[in-house]
């Protein structure tokens, strides 16, 4: 069993949300974390359809009970409207709620009852380097992705494919996000080939045949279904004209490779590269979440083209992934023009191949994939230690 590193509170103590891109084990760390609760899964037929036509069952059904219990609902963006009756008991009855879903969209976009800003929000990405321990290896993360079942299978291909029909059908489908579905599932291919990079909508929609802003519906259609997010611009103080758009990035890499038709990808290749800088991500933002370090994370890059992958906080670190065996003064210029206009930047990082830690004459730290992961579970580039994982799910 993989243990992860969300800590989700004590049975019974707080109400929250855990939100999550679909298969990243959500409902497994649920019902390990709290085995005696109430459960209420959606996905189940008869109990959507139930809760679906009396709603107010939920009401019913535990204010009958003697002793309140800490109460599970899976799949709960199915059906928004039971929130106004969980937040009826949470305020009344003191009931807490663990609420597990893989969407906001419809929850945030029907206007439904968010219980006023009484519920946490917890998000479960995928499997992190630590969480795989001994089972970890960058190759494979860089070519099936961290979906825990995915990653753990010898036929990812296969899976892949399922979950992107899964989702196609399950998340796009059923939940009426789109007119076009056959049109969907092309962008989803065409935009898979802006992974990391800035978004041409216009280059994007011309490839799908329907229009800019269709396009921009799309990608908030994939943010708000959590496959993928914007990293934004670090624009504060600049000496010199910058970029301002965001980049895309797919919550998984392996979805990315399944959906771009990439083959394998061996260290060397461009496209290894831009899977390396991906995982680089999900690394930092899944630290930045389960530490509750609440790192702002944000890209700089200037209109001539130079760029650095990462800037932590407010010039706080400033990393750069580069899948290279060895780095060179080429792979360092991003890095020190950065210093030159923000001379305030702490540390500047280079993740990368090589098999040791060394530094450059002017402070550029340049450390191997693994020892960047220990880094940042010790703490050691956002601050906020990690010193405990809760239950988990394999």
């Amino acid at each position: 069993m993989l243990l992860r590193e969300l800590s989700l509170p004590e049975a019974g103590t707080e109400t929250f949300f855990l939100w999550g891109p679909r298969q990243t084990g959500k409902t497994t760390l649920l019902r390990t974390a709290y085995p005696d609760a109430l459960w209420i899964d959606l996905l189940k037929a008869e109990e959507f359809r139930r809760y679906l036509e009396h709603p107010e069952y939920l009401r019913s059904e535990i204010s009958e009970q003697q002793l309140l219990p800490y109460v599970v609902i899976d799949e709960v963006q199915k059906l928004p409207g039971l929130l106004d009756e969980v937040h009826w008991l949470h305020e009344n009855l003191g009931v807490q709620f663990a609420l597990c879903g893989s969407s906001a969209r419809k929850v945030r976009r029907g206007h439904a009852n968010l219980l006023g800003g009484r519920a946490i929000r917890y998000e479960l990405f995928g499997l992190t380097s630590v969480e795989l321990g001994s089972e970890w290896d960058l190759d494979r993360a860089i070519n099936h992705g961290c979906l825990p079942r995915i990653y753990l299978s010898n036929r990812p291909r296969r899976l892949l494919n399922a979950y992107v029909s899964d989702y196609l059908k399950e998340e796009v489908a059923a939940e009426g996000l789109v007119r076009n579905l056959p049109v969907f599932s092309s962008f989803l291919n065409i935009a898979s080939l802006s992974d990391t990079e800035l978004v041409n909508f216009s280059n994007v929609a011309r490839e799908c045949g329907v229009s800019s802003q269709t396009v921009k519906a799309y990608f908030q259609i994939l943010e708000d279904t959590l496959l993928g997010r914007w990293l934004p611009a670090y624009r504060k103080r600049p000496k010199r004209r910058v970029i301002g758009a965001p980049k895309f990035y797919f919550s998984d890499v392996g979805v990315v490779n399944f959906l771009a038709k990439r083959g394998k990808l061996e260290p060397g290749s461009e496209l290894y590269g831009k899977a390396f800088e991906n995982w680089c991500f999900h690394e930092l933002r899944s630290y930045a979440a389960y530490s509750e370090s609440f790192a702002e994370l944000s890209y700089w890059r200037l209109a001539s083209g130079i760029e650095v992958d990462f800037i932590v906080n407010d010039m706080q670190v400033a990393i750069e992934a580069k899948s290279a065996r060895k780095i060179t003064s080429d792979h360092l210029k991003g890095l020190r023009h950065l210093k030159n206009d923000h001379p305030e930047v702490l540390r500047r990082i280079v993740v990368c191949l090589e098999s040791k830690t060394r530094g450059t004459k002017d402070g550029i730290e340049i450390i191997p994939a693994g020892v960047f992961t220990e880094k940042l579970r010790q703490g050691l580039l956002m601050g906020n230690v990690l010193t405990k994982y809760p239950q988990g799910p394999k």
